[in-house]
């Protein structure tokens, strides 16, 4: 198997888990009647991430992102071939991971949440909702570049950015699902084909990840580890 076909494959891995299990904890919170609990949603996307950007990271880098391999491109730290590559991997696996859940979960929950997609509360705008959705991300991906990209980086393989899910659902999964990948939502969104606001949840990742290419590739990183010049 060729090194980039094994990277394909990692991060489709990656992705299928991460909307198999974050998607499916939303649903199974709701056919529950709540048990599971933001808390319960927040864990579950979080250690999710975690485990699969740790075991993943050696292989692709463990983006399981468009966004992260959006910011990082933007940083020079992956060619745009590579990066279009992954993105296509990315929105592959999230596709994967909601249609089975859409064969394999209750169906009654599975509509009512539309399958795990993440929402826009009625109490903010579209426009507040791509701003926060921007923010959150920032420090997601600032995370990414902290703890796995610096060469300074401490050694705690993806449970620093696993942990970044945890606290920005737990902030603003109410306000907008606090989604922070565009795959995450366009899983969902294809096994539903519920495309409300879709636009929402590529716009605001994006754009935070540019913030945080621009500050950690550029401002914060030591000089030898800014991108070289073209």
């Amino acid at each position: 198997m060729t090194a980039t076909l094994r990277q394909l494959v990692a991060e489709f891995l990656a992705t299928f888990a991460l909307v198999f299990i974050g998607a499916g904890s939303v649903i199974v919170d709701a056919m529950t009647g709540g048990e599971v609990g933001l808390v319960g949603v927040a864990l579950a996307h979080g250690v999710v991430l975690a485990v699969m950007v740790t075991i993943t990271m050696p292989i692709s880098g463990g983006h399981v992102n468009p966004a992260v391999t959006f910011g990082l491109w933007l940083a020079r730290k992956i060619d745009a071939r590579r990066a279009g590559l992954y993105v296509v991997a990315q929105l592959a696996g999230a596709v994967a991971g909601a249609l089975l859940l859409r064969a394999l979960f209750p169906v009654g929950a599975g509509d009512a949440t539309s399958w795990g997609l993440p929402r826009i509360s009625p109490y903010i705008s579209f426009p507040q909702a791509v701003v926060i959705e921007a923010i959150l991300t920032l420090f997601l991906v600032s995370a990414v570049f902290g703890t796995a990209v610096s060469p300074q980086a401490p050694k705690v393989g993806g449970f620093g950015i696993g942990l970044v899910l945890v606290f920005d659902i737990l902030a603003a999964g109410p306000l907008t699902g606090a989604a922070m990948n565009p795959a995450r939502a366009f899983g969902p969104a294809v096994g539903s084909n519920d495309w409300h606001a879709h636009a929402a949840y590529w716009a605001g990742p994006l754009l935070g990840a540019a913030v945080a290419a621009l500050v950690w590739g550029w401002i914060l990183a030591t000089p030898e580890d800014r991108p070289a010049k073209p």
